[in-house]
């Protein structure tokens, strides 16, 4: 077992070992050994007599563990509760109510077994998720459309309360952003355009290649879902002229774009939907902002920082 002593230990295994050879050894008594070593005669009596049983091996610190544990969970009902986070994918009070056992109890067994947290698992196949992260910006880019509702003159139901939103509604039709996040450092950009037609994306991308470029990121893959847009010959060509890889998402599995699905979620919740705007105007004047904050100044945790962390020539002052 591996030895640690607080700050203020007096003996460590070597002062154990000098202290126990002095009483066994050099015939020390119990009281000058004590005074000599700054211990209690009861301390130093434990570790003559642990020197004597087992030797040098007997300095260090032995584990804190009792032999039995009568009261443990027996074994045959902790499968029990292992077998139904791994089939039901249930929490610990919902076993524990099952089971007629304690929250607490069915969670240590948890921990126990090392059993990953439900947050942590994948939806779909009850695996624990896999994440992953490129070694240097531009090895990989993942690309998306995030579709949102535009606000009515004079404010949405955020604004108006939902009987005077609904009518205020008709006809205000949707704003389709256009999303690429470079997977190592999170550098994200984004236009907020009309549709999501192959014209469109293509022309996204071009600009959002060149805004790389400009800060120094040569993309060299690009990872988009199965969209009609990012299936067309249009899309193919673009990337193929630019030397640029495309990969795509296996079908309905929107986990492997799963960092510009983060970053979707992240500019709804901090931006869209922030507060209320009283037009799609003020909304889009403030999404400037927004996105200059998220890449500059935001505290990414994955990252570690802003994303401008990660890209030494984000703020364009080396040439």
């Amino acid at each position: 077992m591996a030895h640690t002593t607080h700050a203020n230990a007096r003996l460590t295994p070597a002062g154990r070992l000098e202290l126990a050879r002095c009483v066994v050894e050099d015939g020390w008594t119990l009281r000058r050994a004590a005074e000599r070593f700054q211990a209690s005669v009861s301390t130093t009596k434990r570790w003559a007599d642990r020197y004597r049983a087992h030797g040098e091996a007997g300095m260090v610190d032995a584990s804190s563990r009792p032999h039995h544990s009568p009261r443990r969970t027996p074994t045959h009902r902790e499968r029990r509760v292992i077998k139904l986070r791994c089939l039901k994918r249930w929490g610990p009070a919902r076993i524990a109510g099952h089971l007629g056992m304690c929250a607490s109890t069915v969670h240590r067994v948890l921990t126990r077994y090392k059993c990953a947290r439900l947050s942590h698992l994948d939806r779909a196949t009850g695996r624990t998720v896999r994440r992953y992260e490129r070694e240097r910006p531009g090895e990989l880019v993942h690309v998306d459309i995030k579709k949102l509702g535009n606000i009515p003159d004079g404010g949405g139901h955020k604004t108006l309360g939902r009987p005077q939103g609904r009518k205020n509604r008709a006809n205000v039709g949707y704003a389709f952003l256009h999303n690429a996040v470079d997977d190592h450092s999170r550098l994200a950009y984004t236009e907020i355009l009309a549709d999501e037609k192959k014209e469109t994306a293509v022309g996204f991308w071009e600009r959002a290649n060149s805004y790389f470029a400009s800060v120094g990121i040569t993309v060299e893959r690009v990872l988009t879902d199965n969209g009609s847009c990012y299936k067309s010959h249009l899309w193919r060509d673009a990337l193929v002229k630019a030397g640029i890889k495309h990969k795509r998402t296996r079908p309905y599995r929107p986990q492997t774009n799963g960092k510009v699905e983060r970053f979707n979620r992240t500019l709804v919740d901090e931006w869209a939907y922030a507060r209320p705007y009283r037009s799609e105007t003020e909304k889009r004047e403030a999404f400037g902002g927004w996105l200059h904050e998220y890449n500059h100044h935001r505290f990414h945790t994955a990252v570690g920082g802003p994303p401008a962390s990660r890209v030494p020539n984000l703020s364009g002052q080396y040439t």
